[in-house]
């Protein structure tokens, strides 16, 4: 029997090593909500989104990327109920073996699947190449309200994982 062949969402022959900056987003297997709660604080309130301790370790695995690494950077990220967004930075390091994108985003996951010892992410991830300070700052907007907007998100489900 043929399995059907999966579709690269990369961009054929870009050089996913070369500087620049990348907005990523991972989502969890199934698009389960474990990562954080995001949950409206009273009459009007805005919601809050607030990280469970899966979401914690993730956080702590992005830091570490951030002082550990040379020439990468994870200048903005957050953690939603179900899935990530990151901007990832890649600096001309000056021959020093930067790894490309896809090495960087599979040690995150990797690490932290190992940490808790099941599948914690679905398979690959989705990648935009940020072209220029317009299409980063309109990426920046995002990230930072995505919380705000959760109820009209394309990842979003009424359920949660705790």
């Amino acid at each position: 029997m043929d399995l059907p062949k999966r579709k690269t969402t990369r961009l054929k022959g870009y050089d996913y090593g070369a500087p620049g900056a990348y907005f990523v987003t991972i989502c969890t297997h199934n698009r389960k909500c474990i990562l954080s709660n995001i949950v409206g604080e009273g009459l009007c309130a805005l919601p809050k989104n607030t990280v469970t301790s899966i979401g914690k370790e993730i956080e702590k695995s992005i830091q570490y990327i951030n002082g550990n690494y040379i020439g990468i950077s994870i200048d903005k990220y957050v953690i939603m109920p179900n899935h990530i967004h990151l901007i990832v930075i890649l600096e001309d390091s000056g021959g020093d073996g930067t790894p490309p994108l896809q090495n960087v985003i599979g040690q995150l996951k990797s690490y932290t699947t190992n940490k808790f010892g099941n599948t914690l992410w679905q398979r690959s991830y989705h990648d935009h190449i940020i072209r220029g300070e317009k299409d980063y700052q309109k990426i920046w907007e995002y990230i930072d309200t995505n919380p705000l907007k959760w109820e009209l998100d394309c990842f979003y489900t009424s359920e949660t994982g705790q």
